[in-house]
């Protein structure tokens, strides 16, 4: 399949360069252009189908290009089982998505803006999960972040988008940072930096001394953008954003890229101990949790968003459980819940959209309204509820398969599912049937059926979980056998049909939805219940993420004002009082001090004037009334130095240094020329002898460096180099001149571009003019804190 790497490029990219072309079409189209814009994930989606027959039959398509050949880093893809499904349910499920988001934002005036962030977010995730190398996983991981941020703060003008999209960011953020720490010791512990690679480790991560670190750093990751307990506060926050974002990004696509991550590294870091603690824990942790906030909620999409933390939970839970035919119904309900979630968030942007509210309390009788809407929300609730004939009712059946047997661990993990289940159950059909039956409501806006682009989605998601359940030797041949070996490490067959066995699976069944019925039926009566139980317990983690965010910004303001006080004197006192230890505390530890040079037996007349200049100049400057004569006084200082250059035989260097010396004293002239300065040093006698101890120290310590490193053996590789090729590479005799133009023309282009801005800085302080002077003291008048 080499011959299509260019066409799956291409494909890969696909979402992003209808991105870029989403205004234009939207302005030019209006809410017609969203049809033109699905195209391209539509074709993305068609070009994955074809590798189905390939996958299907075990084999794996990778592909990709070199980036940094020396550093072994590729733009490059991995097609198996795993990676395939989620691709096929990103643009598939992101083609309808970019439908009903024409339909759904119709009239609204950045409705191009939106659809361009729901592509990026589509190709950032359609990377995630197709890479190859780590760094791509890396990337894209932390582009899903940005995406979403963006998506869930569309409505930027709210307080509460804004913190919501804020809150998402700083969460993902924070996992992608553990996630990165992660990916880096699995690079060190294999040596491998690509995923198609790492399955082929054996047991070398296993058994390695930092698994465990390794580990968690990984599930840092995978919680986080996964919304386990306790870091799921942000996903229900999250539906702030607009109804198509919580329908996409929070159900089918990107609250799964943990759970992709954990499927992805189950084959080479599962069954240990602490996997097989770890993941079902916090899984089933978020499970209970999930559903019980759930039923708590009247708003349609906060019920179904926190049965989505719950069934993410109940997917690690799955992944990590370590049972036979665990795997397989993960992957199952990972598909099951792709397809009756997406369309149920499109069920209740819908209802939103045409009824003007998601309040339960407020709606009821919509099902003559809306026909179609309630037919798909139907449909969507009964594989949600796990009955038979859905796609959904083999998920549930193979996950009470995988958990009922007769350990404690098993019998306590299989309650826990119960629970779940059937607490889903009860949102799933509150969602579906509570706003349609029953009496007929009055709403804000007078409902009807919406338009084909918005009920499109949520009808072809609800077929197809009915079809994929009717079906299912297609599906299992497809989807879920190449999945399930892609997630074991491997060959799984998956066999479950849609006809119902007798057994313990199917009498856990059974009483899952009649927990389920009883609980629907009295659903007021627990919602209630819930309401006093959460008010016990008080302020959760969503608060506490507000505590932690104002502690941090009060630390860092309490911090700032220490290390950051606004006055330029303390700066400059902190940095040469670190320049004093970090020249001095070294050879003080190390007994690393130069050997004192001996005074030579003959000192010239015009060295000893040379000598005799520098400390006429150090005494001027001392005793310099102003500033002014100060800076003049403090030249005669790189004058001398420059004179011992010349009689050396450095004439360049010495040019250099005049010109240094000189360019330094006529711009520090002139700025102290535009500046309010004392005439004279106000500093009192105990701080004037602290800075001239200050002073002396980073005096003594860079004659002291420059004295050992004199000492040294001298180097002559560098000479050798220079004296050989300056003529034969640069063409020039004057071997400085070369270096400095040459061989170091980049460093030299710097320090021209700093000469340069420099320059226009002092230009700028030249050109300066008060043009209203306050009244008050005179030019040359001492200034409040003035010590310089």
């Amino acid at each position: 399949m080499a011959d299509q790497a260019p066409l799956t490029l291409l494909c890969l990219f696909l979402p992003f360069l209808a991105a870029l072309l989403a205004p234009a079409a939207v302005r030019r189209f209006g809410h017609g252009g969203s049809w033109a814009l699905a195209a391209a994930p539509f074709l993305s989606f068609l070009h994955f189908l074809t590798f189905l027959p390939q996958i299907s039959a075990g084999e794996v398509v990778t592909g990709g290009y070199a980036w940094v050949p020396s550093l072994n880093l590729s733009f490059s893809w991995f097609l198996d089982g795993l990676s395939l499904t989620f691709a096929l349910l990103i643009t598939g499920i992101g083609t309808l998505i970019v439908l009903y988001s024409g339909g759904y934002m119709k009239g609204h005036p950045q409705q191009g803006r939106f659809i361009c962030f729901i592509l990026l977010f589509m190709g950032a995730m359609l990377g995630l999960v197709v890479s190859d190398s780590f760094l791509m996983l890396f990337v894209y991981w932390e582009l899903t972040s940005i995406t979403s941020f963006l998506l869930i703060g569309f409505d930027h003008e709210r307080e509460a988008a804004r913190r919501s999209a804020l809150q998402a960011l700083v969460v993902t953020g924070l996992g992608g940072l553990s996630l990165l720490a992660g990916l880096i010791f699995l690079w060190n512990m294999t040596g491998v930096t690509q995923l198609s690679l790492l399955v082929h480790v054996d047991d070398t991560l296993r058994q390695s001394p930092f698994y465990l670190a390794a580990l968690l750093l990984l599930l840092g990751g995978a919680f986080t953008k996964s919304a386990q307990f306790p870091f799921h506060f942000w996903l229900p926050n999250a539906m702030e954003a607009p109804t198509p974002v919580s329908a996409y990004l929070h159900s089918a696509t990107m609250v799964k890229a943990g759970v992709y991550l954990l499927m992805r590294l189950s084959p080479v870091m599962g069954g240990t101990a602490a996997w097989e603690i770890l993941l079902p824990f916090f899984g089933g942790v978020t499970l209970i949790a999930g559903t019980l906030l759930a039923i708590r909620q009247t708003d349609l999409k906060l019920m179904l968003a926190y049965t989505t933390m719950a069934s993410l939970g109940l997917l690690v839970m799955l992944t990590g459980f370590g049972a036979p035919h665990a795997v397989e119904a993960a992957v199952l309900y990972l598909v099951a819940h792709s397809l009756f979630k997406g369309a149920l968030f499109m069920v209740a942007g819908l209802v939103d959209h045409e009824a003007g509210t998601r309040d339960l309390t407020k709606l009821g009788g919509l099902r003559r309204l809306m026909p179609i809407t309630f037919a798909a929300a139907l449909l969507a609730a009964l594989s949600m509820g796990g009955l038979p004939l859905f796609i959904g009712f083999l998920a549930k059946e193979e996950i009470y398969y995988a958990l009922a047997h007769g350990d404690l661990r098993s019998i306590v993990f299989t309650l826990v599912a119960i629970v779940g289940n059937g607490l889903m159950f009860v949102a799933g059909f509150a969602v579906a049937l509570k706003p349609f039956l029953g009496p007929h409501v009055e709403t804000p806006k007078h409902a009807h059926e919406g338009p084909v682009l918005m009920w499109l989605g949520p009808a072809v998601l609800a077929g197809l979980g009915l079809l994929g359940g009717i079906l299912s030797a297609v599906t299992h041949h497809f989807i879920s056998t190449p999945m399930a070996s892609a997630v074991a490490g491997e060959p799984t067959l998956v066999e479950i049909s849609t006809i119902p066995h007798l057994g313990m699976p199917l009498l856990l069944s059974v009483v899952t939805v009649a927990f389920g019925v009883i609980v629907y039926l009295q659903l007021e009566r627990a919602r209630d219940m819930m309401i006093r139980v959460l008010a016990a317990i008080g302020s959760g983690p969503d608060r506490g993420f507000d505590h932690v965010v104002s502690g941090l910004v009060r630390f860092s303001v309490a911090a700032t004002r220490i290390v950051q006080p606004g006055r330029l004197e303390i700066y400059i006192t902190v940095t040469f009082i670190l320049l004093a230890l970090t020249l001095l505390v070294p050879p003080f530890v190390y007994g690393e001090w130069p050997a004192m040079p001996t005074w030579p037996d003959e000192v010239l007349f015009h060295e000893w004037a040379i000598f005799l200049l520098a400390l006429i100049g150090l005494g001027a400057l001392l005793r310099a009334n102003d500033r002014l004569t100060a800076i003049v006084s403090l030249g005669i200082q790189g004058f001398a130095v420059a004179v011992i250059f010349l009689l050396f035989g450095a004439a360049d260097l010495s040019f250099t240094q005049f010109m240094v010396e000189t360019l330094s004293v006529v711009i520090l002239a002139l700025v102290m020329t535009r500046l309010r300065l004392s005439p004279r040093d106000h500093r009192p006698p105990r701080q004037f002898g602290f800075d001239a101890v200050i002073s002396v120290a980073c005096g003594l310590g860079f004659t002291l460096l420059l004295m050992k490193a004199t000492q040294l053996p001298f180097n002559m590789q560098l000479t050798e180099f220079f004296n050989a090729y300056s003529k034969v590479i640069a063409h020039g005799a004057n071997v400085v001149n070369v270096i400095i133009v040459d061989f170091r023309g980049t460093d030299t282009l710097g320090e021209i571009g700093v000469v340069m801005i420099t320059g226009l800085a002092v230009l700028a302080l030249i050109r300066v003019r008060l043009r209203n002077p306050l009244p008050g003291p005179r030019a040359d008048a001492p200034v409040e804190g003035d010590r310089l």
